[in-house]
């Protein structure tokens, strides 16, 4: 169970399988965190290499280098900051990057912070410029130049800061300037996760939640989510409610399976909105290319939650592919949903279609 309390993810709070976080996630899982790096499940890599930092930095009696966590929505950037605090015995300050919008906020910030205090920045790619560039500083000499007075008359007046661990988290790295990365001590890309890791996620918060589950309930949940714990376990309530409603309350592969298609959760993950672009895809552009407004047009939603909500996953799963001619459906598309490509049973159609289309433009 590790997950981010915030992101900039435009999945919307009530879609099941969004991996962004509403108020009742936060609620439960403040209660499910793993406490130390002992109890972080998956990332096995960043765990390791993180363990070592953090290690080193106690025996010297010195504060952890800063730290860049890098992610989908999910995966447990936020669990990683509250670890580092805790396993350094310090306290922790979370703030997110569109919070910080003037350097005067983050100056306010740092001139606060106790020596060793852990700072968690959230979204770090989303802070305003002025700040980012008083952040350089502050990172690499502890100190800020606070600006008094306007014009030809302000002055600079420097600000000493106590040593101070910096964690920034993001979704999306590449937005960082490179100035920024450098100074960053340590930095880790936290990956999606393994079917059995899924597995130990569940079973592990299912305990926490007092609910009786077997290992065919866990696989098959896991199997479902996305590789992110955070859908893991928001999928483990909604199937524990079913479970005590409709079943004896113990959640067996055919309770989660059941309780699933009673959300619209299909085997792959895909939930309403995945399947309705695939089959607009399939059925009304024969498997496409098409163009992104009018494929969100025959969907009904916004060309933003085609592109930036069901379409990520849908490529991370090849069920999907982006090219400069429009969106084309893949041959696993095509098998999800049961359905023929156009012409598969004639005589070398193997060959048109293999190519997504390319065999309507050149063929004869």
């Amino acid at each position: 169970m590790n997950w981010d309390d915030t992101t900039d993810d435009l999945t919307a709070p009530e879609r099941l399988v969004g991996a962004s976080a509403d108020g009742e996630d936060q609620a439960v899982e403040a209660a499910l965190r793993p406490k130390d790096l002992g109890e972080f499940i998956g990332q096995e890599k960043v765990r390791e290499q993180l363990d070592l930092v953090l290690r080193a930095a106690r025996a010297r009696g010195a504060t952890a280098d800063h730290v860049l966590l890098s992610g989908a929505p999910g995966l447990g950037k936020t669990t990683l900051s509250m670890i580092i605090a805790a396993e350094m015995g310090a306290p922790i300050r979370i703030t997110s990057g569109p919070a910080i919008q003037h350097a005067g906020d983050l100056a306010a910030i740092l001139s606060s912070l106790q020596e060793g205090e852990v700072l968690f920045l959230d979204e770090i790619h989303r802070m305003s410029r002025p700040a980012e560039e008083m952040l350089y500083m502050a990172m690499e000499d502890f100190r800020v130049d606070v600006v008094v007075g306007k014009g030809p008359g302000a002055t600079a007046i420097p600000l000493e800061l106590p040593p101070f661990t910096l964690v920034g988290a993001t979704t999306r790295a590449g937005l960082l300037p490179p100035p920024l990365r450098d100074r960053f001590g340590f930095t880790a890309h936290m990956e999606f996760y393994a079917p059995d890791e899924l597995e130990r996620v569940i079973h592990r918060s299912a305990r926490l939640l007092d609910v009786e589950i077997d290992a065919e309930g866990a696989a098959e949940i896991a199997g479902r989510s996305r590789g992110t714990p955070r859908i893991a376990n928001r999928l483990l309530r909604r199937v524990r409610d079913y479970a005590q409603v409709k079943a004896d309350g113990v959640i067996t592969r055919e309770v989660a399976s059941a309780a699933l298609q009673v959300y619209e959760v299909d085997t792959r993950g895909l939930d309403r909105l995945d399947r309705g672009v695939l089959e607009a895809l399939l059925k009304l552009f024969g498997g496409g290319p098409v163009g992104l407004s009018t494929l969100a047009v025959a969907v009904g939603e916004e060309r933003e939650t085609v592109e930036e909500v069901a379409e990520p996953f849908l490529v991370r799963e090849g069920l999907l592919a982006r090219t400069p001619r429009g969106r084309i459906a893949t041959p696993a598309a095509w098998a999800h949903l049961g359905l023929t490509p156009p012409g598969a049973s004639a005589p070398g159609a193997a060959g048109r279609t293999a190519g997504n289309g390319q065999g309507d433009l050149f063929g004869a």
